[in-house]
């Protein structure tokens, strides 16, 4: 398996990709730019928003769910129309950050604080016509999701503590319980950061640092494949294409010295790789 350039975005914090199957669209994010970005048969587009937009989602009616800086939205990329879904409280120094929606309709989302320092993240879900309900807390920098092929299991990274957690998912409730840690991720190999699974239940890993993205059994522990990215942060990936074998990476350049950049030009670019593996499917936002 070799990455591939999609598309040299040269995003500042490219991140949260996500792919609507109805449409055949690979949905992301530049986090501190403010845009989400759209790519369909080879044309790509954005929406410029106010304020940090740290995740997006299809909706099952059309249009996406997002979650901005402190609350939830959704968002008309033809229009750019948004309505407010709700709120949180967050300190003021937090944001959202990466999130997806469940197999039964709802958005997780999670925060960060922006400064990497104090544990103030919580992991949130939305459910159609509800107010957000808090899910976890204690959290320095809410991460990766992804769920099992029988959605019993949540995964959930907090990044710095170089772990994969696993929790029992009740899907009719939306509940979790049960924490464990199924992954360690090495410090040589970087920080994990966004994920997403496979019909085996494997775990694609995006390593922030590690310039690769990983492959790891979660019944094990054991990593089972890495792939080379030609930029150093990782950030997040997702499975789609018209038989969800294509893996689409984010990257990004925020932070990077002159000299990394001269040496990795493609930094905050868009890859994919042609797997031979089938991946679980992006879920819609039931609201």
């Amino acid at each position: 398996m070799k990455a591939e350039l999609l598309l040299d975005a040269r995003a500042t914090l490219g991140e949260g990709p996500c792919w609507e199957e109805k449409t055949r669209t690979l949905y992301w994010v530049d986090i501190l730019a403010k845009r989400v970005h759209a790519w369909k048969d080879g044309r790509a587009t954005f929406l410029q928003l106010d304020e940090f937009v740290g995740c997006v989602g299809p909706r099952r009616g059309g249009g996406l769910v997002a979650a901005l800086q402190a609350s939830f939205w959704t968002l008309d990329m033809t229009e750019g129309k948004q309505a407010q879904l709700g709120a949180i409280s967050e300190p003021g120094t937090n944001r959202f950050n990466d999130g997806k929606c469940d197999p039964a309709g709802r958005f997780l989302a999670g925060t960060m604080d922006m400064e990497e320092k104090a544990a103030s993240g919580n992991l949130y879900t939305l459910e159609a016509g509800t107010p957000p309900r808090k899910l976890l807390d204690g959290n320095r920098i809410s991460n990766g999701l992804a769920w099992s092929p029988d959605y019993k299991i949540l995964y959930f990274i907090d990044t710095p503590t170089r772990q994969v957690r696993a929790f029992d998912y009740d899907l009719a409730s939306g509940n979790i319980s049960n924490p464990r840690a199924v992954v360690e991720i090495p410090e040589a190999l970087g920080h994990p950061d966004g994920m997403t699974s496979d019909m085996e239940g494997k775990l694609w890993i995006a390593l922030w640092g590690g310039a690769r993205i990983t492959r790891w059994n979660p019944v094990t522990g054991q990593k089972e494949a890495e792939i080379p990215i030609p930029a150093p942060l990782v950030t997040s990936c997702v499975f789609g294409g018209p038989r969800r074998d294509i893996l689409f990476i984010t990257t990004a350049r925020v932070g990077l010295s002159d000299s990394v950049l001269a040496a990795n030009p493609m930094s905050g670019a868009l890859f994919q790789i042609q797997t031979q593996t089938e991946g679980m499917p992006t879920f819609a936002f039931a609201g």
